[in-house]
């Protein structure tokens, strides 16, 4: 069950009465951001499609711009449809990772197993207002990274993890 406002953010916690863990959704900014590198890359690639065999071949073969503009809409919907698969929940022991449209999949990432938690932007997420957090753990396949945070999320987020981590290893 996926809880927060219908933007698709949700509140961070640990659990509901029913000891089911509060799912936390990603903010609708990483879906812009998507979106915009989509009709960008897509877009430049339909005009090329279009002027280059128009001019050399002839106006009948700038059809071919048809398919990039096909894969764009097919894109647009589908980028919602991944972004809205993307959910984390903070529970007592771990951290739940859950995404997937076709096959879905959920990462658990024990807090005590974390070896170093980071917080990254590159310059087209740090436009958009975005960060992500990246879990490193002794076993690189249970790595996990939470994309498209609200870059005081994701510093709340590493700290709380780090506290976390911190407190459950020291038990070992």
């Amino acid at each position: 069950m996926e809880t927060g406002s219908p933007d698709g953010t949700g509140t961070a916690g640990t659990a509901d009465a029913g000891g089911e863990p509060v799912w936390t959704g990603l903010p609708r900014g990483l879906l812009r951001m998507r979106r915009l590198l989509l009709v960008v890359w897509l877009g430049l690639l339909t005009v090329a499609a279009a002027v280059v065999p128009g001019v050399l071949a002839g106006p009948a073969w700038a059809a071919l711009a048809l398919l990039p503009l096909a894969l764009l809409l097919w894109g647009w919907v589908l980028l919602e449809r991944n972004w809205r698969s993307w959910r984390y929940a903070e529970r007592a022991d771990d951290l739940l990772i859950s995404r997937g449209v076709l096959w879905r999949e959920e990462t658990v990432v024990p807090y005590g197993r974390m070896q170093l938690v980071e917080v990254t932007s590159g310059p087209v997420e740090r436009h958009f207002g975005l960060a992500s957090v990246q879990l490193h753990t002794a076993a690189a396949a249970t790595d996990a990274t939470v994309p498209g945070l609200d870059p005081a999320e994701a510093e709340r987020l590493r700290d709380r993890l780090t506290e976390l981590g911190e407190a459950r290893s020291a038990g070992l």
